[in-house]
Parts: C-alpha cells; sequence; structure tokens
C-alpha cells in the first residue's frame, strides 16, 4: 500500500461525466474500486492527503479536481482527452476482439491478443502518466489504474 498521505481515500464522478447502462455503472464502480485499493497520488507541492478526487468533463476535456479529506482545495487539473483518442479507441476494438477470443479461439491466439491488449493499456497509462507530469505523481500501477477509469468513463456497454 501507498504511503498513507500520499493516496487517493475517494473518487467521484460529477454530474457532467453522465450515467449510462447497468454495466457500464457497474465497470465505474469496479475501476473506482481497484483504484481506491492501492494507489499513489501526490499531488506536486502540496504536504499530503489523502486526497478524493472528483473527476468531470468539462468541453471534451477531463478535469481533476483534488481536495483533502477535510475538504480543503488542492488543485484543479485539466486535460485535453485529444492524446488518448486514438489510445482508447484501439483499446475497445482489442477488447472486443478479445471477448470474441475467449469464446471460440485457442489459447495462445487468446494469449496473443491479451498481449496486444495489455500493451495498448500500458500505452495509455504511459501517457497519462506523462500528462500529468509535474502536476500529479503517480506510480505506474495507478496510472494504469486510472487509465482503466478513463477507459471507463467512455465505455457505452
Amino acid at each position: 500500500m501507498a504511503d498513507s498521505g500520499y493516496r487517493l481515500s475517494d473518487v467521484t464522478l460529477d454530474e457532467s461525466i453522465g450515467r449510462s447502462t447497468p454495466d457500464v455503472e457497474h465497470e465505474r464502480a469496479v475501476a473506482i474500486f481497484d483504484l481506491l485499493e492501492d494507489n499513489t497520488f501526490v499531488p506536486e507541492g502540496h504536504g499530503g492527503g489523502p486526497y478524493h478526487l472528483k473527476l468531470s468533463l468539462i468541453d471534451q476535456k477531463l478535469v481533476f479536481t483534488i481536495m483533502t479529506e477535510k475538504g480543503d482545495q488542492v488543485a484543479t487539473h485539466i486535460l485535453s482527452l485529444t492524446p488518448f483518442r486514438r489510445i482508447i479507441k484501439d483499446y475497445f476494438m482489442i477488447c472486443e476482439s478479445y471477448y470474441q477470443a475467449i469464446r471460440s479461439s485457442t489459447p495462445s491466439q487468446i494469449e496473443a491478443i491479451d498481449m496486444g491488449r495489455r500493451g495498448i493499456h500500458n500505452e495509455g497509462s504511459q501517457t497519462l502518466e506523462d500528462r500529468l507530469k509535474g502536476k500529479i505523481g503517480l506510480d505506474f500501477d495507478t496510472s494504469r489504474r486510472l487509465f482503466t477509469l478513463v477507459c471507463v468513463l467512455y465505455w457505452r456497454g
């Protein structure tokens, strides 16, 4: 577990994210649970949390609003989602291939698709980490979990 002072203890999705099907809402809840379970989250220039993160979408930009558990404002960061569009599209396409392969392909074919899926997920995670550099420090596992949540925000079910 990460240093208890530099971690997320709560993640909420603003109304701007919108609600979806029960399956998508379940996937969002699982992504948030996984992120909260183990994470390293270090807002630059702040003395320590734990932190609450509120995610919202404004003009196709992802807004990170960071507060302490007491509700004190820490920072707000706005990320363009443009650098993620191709990665998220590719990720959804390969996930669909993976789910189809599970039903009808050989184990070696499934493994090959899964390796590709993990590779694209890692690319998205690294892009997210790079985009947050100098704003929020993350370890790679936290970046992966946060990228999963970003993907689930766009999943239509």
